[in-house]
């Protein structure tokens, strides 16, 4: 990794990556709220320039980190970073928000919780549980009867075993989100089907950061 901190640096590059796969395109506007040790020290760890270097396509090891801030300049992409509160949040977490050149916008809460390991807790403001440490599925839908189990069983055809899931929704028949974790690496065709099926809104196949 390039350094100086596993948590402030490789964990937050991390955060950042994952807020750019789930944009799915190239970002133009991003703001940053860092919270609790992220906005205390981000500029002594590099946690600033980790992030955005994250947001910029970057991995752990990519030498650039250090000049990231210059790099995005250079891009034309906008970064606000702000230090702020954000309540019952653990010690190492960013609210990212992202925009591409089209209007498209999305929002991804982080926590980076030691050596380079991140979860994140929030996408678009519902709570969901992602850990990059396995491909993951995340799924807004219509919270109707049949959607979880039509998704289910579209993992099961595929021979997708999965490790951990976790639904949150936003009220009883409105927008939900599951989040789940599968056992291995499938294709984006599993991503393709559960797009596809009633109910859903909208869908991405996330892989391991």
């Amino acid at each position: 990794m390039t350094g100086p901190s596993s948590s402030h640096t490789a964990g937050a590059v991390r955060i950042g990556l994952t807020a750019r796969t789930l944009l799915g395109s190239e970002p133009v506007w991003a703001h940053i709220l860092l919270h609790g040790s992220f906005a205390k020290t981000y500029r002594g760890h590099g946690t600033d320039r980790a992030l955005v270097a994250g947001i910029m396509g970057m991995n752990t090891a990519d030498p650039r980190i250090r000049d990231a801030l210059e790099v995005a300049r250079e891009r034309e992409l906008e970064v606000i970073l702000e230090p702020g509160e954000i309540e019952g949040a653990h010690v190492n977490t960013a609210l990212i928000t992202l925009r591409d050149a089209a209007g498209k916008e999305i929002s991804l809460q982080g926590s980076s919780v030691g050596g380079g390991n991140i979860v994140v807790t929030k996408i678009n403001g519902m709570s969901v549980h992602y850990t990059g440490e396995r491909q993951t599925l995340l799924v807004l839908h219509r919270d109707r009867p049949g959607v979880i189990a039509a998704v289910a069983e579209v993992t099961a055809d595929i021979g997708a075993n999965i490790a951990n899931f976790r639904l949150d929704r936003q009220s009883k028949g409105g927008e939900a989100v599951m989040c789940i974790e599968l056992d291995g690496i499938f294709s984006d065709d599993l991503n393709q089907r559960v797009s596809q099926l009633p109910g859903v809104l909208y869908s991405i196949l996330l892989r391991p950061v």
